[in-house]
């Protein structure tokens, strides 16, 4: 892939009427010790089936951010592109969705990749010293209108940029063809 690409970040397209999800319980119901676990840019350990709940009903999406953790909801419909076009860099983890049984996966981002472009982005700031976090000390604490540096990718089609990896990133054929599929509740914003 050449550095001619264009990435976007994949958000939540978020309008009144749709369904909020809970929390990913573990097979013994409770929450993962790391509500970042899904959202952090690693493979996971998946201890068997994932439940989760619909929190507030409502029409569903093919691409939710559930729970505080933001962790990535997809319909199997959208695992499988993803699966097609990005296998290297996405887990999809088997998700028991109260009412809607095998139709929805957790997407897994498993690539961290350093790419931010502090001068292109519109606002950056980082945690220092006398923020006392020393466990995110260096990294970004807000990033406003982020813009990345294409070239530092490389092939990666899927992954979370680092020091702010709330922000899941996507390659452009992914995002033309999630929505050639019509995906409902993603947003795309070119970064």
């Amino acid at each position: 892939m050449s550095n001619h690409s264009r990435y976007f970040r994949l958000k939540e397209d978020v309008q009144a009427g749709n369904w909020y999800l809970g929390e990913p319980l573990n097979g013994q119901g409770r929450e993962p010790e790391d509500i970042r676990e899904f959202s952090s840019g690693r493979p996971v350990r998946s201890d068997g089936r994932l439940t989760l709940s619909v929190r507030e009903p409502g029409r569903q999406r093919d691409f939710s951010m559930a729970g505080v953790g933001m962790t990535p909801v997809v319909h199997i419909r959208v695992a499988a592109i993803f699966a097609e076009l990005a296998p290297n860099d996405v887990q999809l983890i088997p998700l028991k969705l109260k009412g809607h049984p095998d139709e929805y996966q957790i997407l897994v981002a498993t690539k961290v990749v350093r790419c931010i472009d502090d001068n292109a982005s519109n606002e950056v700031e980082f945690w220092l010293p006398e923020d006392a976090r020393p466990d995110k000390l260096g990294q970004y604490r807000n990033v406003v209108d982020m813009r990345i540096d294409r070239t530092k990718v490389g092939n990666t089609k899927v992954f979370r940029t680092w020091g702010w990896t709330v922000a899941l990133i996507v390659s452009e054929d992914i995002k033309v063809a999630l929505e050639h599929a019509k995906v409902t509740g993603a947003k795309f914003e070119e970064v």
